[in-house]
């Protein structure tokens, strides 16, 4: 089965111009109704690193789940985020950004990799004690803009760092926009054969010619959980100048049903959720 998750905090963070909480509350709680396995829709980090999200807490307090099946997912840089964001029983998932690449490591959560695996083990104990569970995002999966060193065997080893911690999902994410097709079907195929009980999961950031070939490259490969943000806004503010937006949904969702799979979303919920994303975000 296929799982789609909606990222409109991916998409809003790099945005200059502050997004009113009542207008963020009103597009996610639009997104709420699509039918979407997750919905990644905030963060708890430094105002000052990323300050479209410093309203997170206020927006999660106007949003409406009674009629939803969507789970919350909010991504959090350290220990004390993580335990700000398990104050609030209506988040699911807690994400977290681990990197393959020490320099990206540093841009993106100001820690060196072995302090980012120290906080990994111990986010992952707060949800263990809170019910939760752990998405870890691997950066830069697929290939590094630094000049480090990056092989499928780098990213092999920092995926069984994580299962000896017993991470559950790991979204592998190709964040500026670098992987190949045959680099993803492979790196895919060799770790959920590796590694049976992780749930791995696809977070492409992508210009609009090369999202079905890596989408397509990603299901040969066995992936079955996608991220995506409705018309390929957003992208990584941490990663380069030039941000390379997201996959766009629509046409990830065109991608997946022309491959027959069966996405059970209410595409009226969702035509109301594509426009009220050019309101948004003009």
């Amino acid at each position: 089965m296929i799982k789609l998750i909606e990222c409109p905090r991916d998409a809003m963070q790099g945005l200059p111009g502050f997004i009113d909480t009542a207008i963020k509350a009103a597009y996610i709680n639009q997104l709420l109704q699509v039918g979407f396995d997750t919905v990644d829709f905030g963060s708890f980090v430094s105002p000052k690193a990323i300050p479209q999200m410093r309203d997170t807490a206020e927006v999660l307090d106007l949003l409406d789940l009674f009629n939803s099946k969507s789970k919350l997912l909010a991504i959090v840089a350290n220990t004390r985020g993580a335990e700000d964001a398990l104050q609030f029983d209506q988040i699911d998932y807690l994400g977290f950004p681990l990197s393959v690449s020490e320099n990206f490591q540093q841009r993106n959560t100001n820690k060196s990799i072995s302090e980012a695996l120290i906080t990994v083990e111990e986010i992952q104990n707060l949800c263990e004690t809170k019910g939760k569970t752990l998405v870890t995002y691997l950066s830069m999966g697929f290939g590094n803009p630094y000049g480090e060193d990056f092989s499928p065997e780098i990213l092999a080893s920092f995926v069984s760092r994580l299962s000896d911690l017993d991470i559950k999902i790991i979204s592998l994410s190709d964040t500026i926009g670098v992987a190949e097709p045959e680099s993803i079907r492979s790196i895919f195929k060799t770790n959920i054969e590796s590694f049976p009980e992780i749930e791995f999961g696809a977070h492409f950031h992508s210009t609009p010619e090369s999202m079905k070939e890596k989408v397509l490259a990603g299901l040969e490969g066995g992936c079955r959980r996608f991220d995506g943000a409705i018309k390929g806004f957003g992208g990584c503010p941490m990663a380069k100048d030039d941000l390379v937006g997201n996959l766009a949904t629509e046409h990830l969702i065109a991608v997946l049903e022309n491959k027959g799979h069966e996405l059970n979303l209410d595409k009226n919920e969702f035509s109301e959720a594509m426009k009220l994303a050019q309101v948004v975000f003009g």
